[in-house]
């Protein structure tokens, strides 16, 4: 099989911007991958199409020798630039393989260990903004079937952190807390934002609570702070999506940073890296729960890894999303009581309609991790509670 042509496309999320990659092979089949990289979408975009001509007259079949040569032939090796645009073409090559051999991903990567796998929320929240109105939006996830609960509660802190926003970030987790009362477990995000002081001051805060794990609490750069953190507290420590490949990796196991790792298979380097990285993870005995909040293609992928990765733990999966997503996408799997079935489909189990794509033209979103607005990522008056309508 050889390379016809290479297509990218950027679609609006509300919140982010997909990009999408489509290869077209010169025997008709087509694969989709993703490199969504929020607030850089057409970056990427441009590395993913820099790395067409590295693909011209090759065999698409042989995926990892495309993949070392694509990776040692940047140069400037490792970043979310082009580890994203490489997941991208990577992912789209196993989508090929998979339908020319009539044979799901997974099977390509030893076969299935399960056929469905737990989900958690995010994306539950939105539009809550006080302690009631996330414990009404929480109960009612539950409701839905989910069984772990994830979100940001620390508004627009960064860096350090005062009494008063500890105070309140608490009285929302308390609040959702006392609402699913045991009925769910809660995940706490903090978007790289805390130093340490800050995190240490947090991740005490929420031992009494027992936490399913706490989200990147502190900036990133320095995996030595994690490693003081975790051996320093109860609650339980995860980070990984800003990571890169299996190199980056390495010091988190070596140093015990971690006791879950949130590799995107959009960003680590595809599908064969990111199950690497969850290779590692089961030799050091740490959680494996890949970071997703992303679009359709780049769930498929991980449902594939969710297949075939024994110790994956949980999806993450956008509870509510963009209601134009079903226009975009059909995907294999359905989110049933808080499970995702596995598709066994061919290939990634996803089909795409660029036609529907060009109906939601790119536009430009600002970063509102730090604003105070991060429940702000659906349309107020637009928002498909995407889990609840597949049941």
């Amino acid at each position: 099989m050889k390379l016809r042509s290479l297509t990218t496309y950027i679609c609006d999320a509300y919140r982010t911007n997909w990009v999408l990659v489509k290869l077209d092979t010169d025997d008709g089949i087509e694969g989709w991958g993703e490199a969504t990289l929020e607030y850089r979408e057409h970056t990427v975009e441009a590395a993913v199409l820099a790395l067409r001509h590295g693909l011209a007259g090759r065999d698409l079949g042989n995926i990892q020798g495309w993949w070392q040569d694509a990776y040692r032939e940047a140069y400037w090796r490792g970043g979310p630039v082009l580890t994203s645009a490489l997941s991208a073409v990577e992912m789209a090559l196993w989508d090929i393989k998979g339908k020319a051999l009539g044979v799901p991903v997974h099977q390509l990567l030893g076969g299935k260990l399960r056929d469905s796998v737990q989900c958690y929320a995010n994306g539950w929240f939105a539009g809550a903004r006080r302690p009631e109105e996330f414990a009404a939006k929480a109960v009612e996830a539950v409701e839905w079937g989910y069984r772990a609960l994830k979100w940001d509660p620390f508004g627009s802190a960064f860096r350090t952190l005062t009494p008063a926003v500890l105070r309140t970030a608490m009285a929302v987790i308390e609040a959702v807390a006392e609402a699913v009362d045991g009925r769910a477990d809660i995940i706490i995000e903090a978007h790289g934002r805390f130093d340490l002081p800050a995190a240490r001051q947090v991740a005490g805060a929420l031992e009494p609570l027992g936490v399913l794990w706490l989200e990147e609490p502190l900036i990133p750069g320095n995996l030595a702070n994690y490693a003081w953190l975790r051996e320093r507290t109860s609650t339980p420590i995860s980070l990984g999506e800003r990571l890169y490949t299996r190199w980056d990796f390495r010091e988190v196991f070596e140093r015990g940073c971690a006791d879950v790792v949130q590799p995107d298979v959009s960003h680590a380097g595809g599908i064969w890296e990111t199950r690497t990285i969850g290779a590692l993870a089961e030799l050091w005995q740490v959680g494996f729960a890949p970071h997703n909040p992303s679009g359709p293609v780049a769930n498929a992928a991980t449902l594939q890894l969710a297949a075939c990765t024994p110790n994956f733990t949980y999806l993450e999966t956008m509870a509510t999303d963009v209601p134009w997503r079903a226009e975009i996408a059909t995907e294999g799997s359905v989110v049933a009581g808080g499970v995702a079935g596995i598709p066994d489909s061919p290939g990634l189990g996803v089909r795409i309609d660029p036609e529907a794509i060009a109906r939601y033209p790119y536009v430009r979103h600002d970063l509102r991790h730090y604003s105070g607005a991060l429940t702000d990522i659906r349309p107020d008056d637009e928002v498909t509670l995407h889990a609840k309508e597949e049941r």
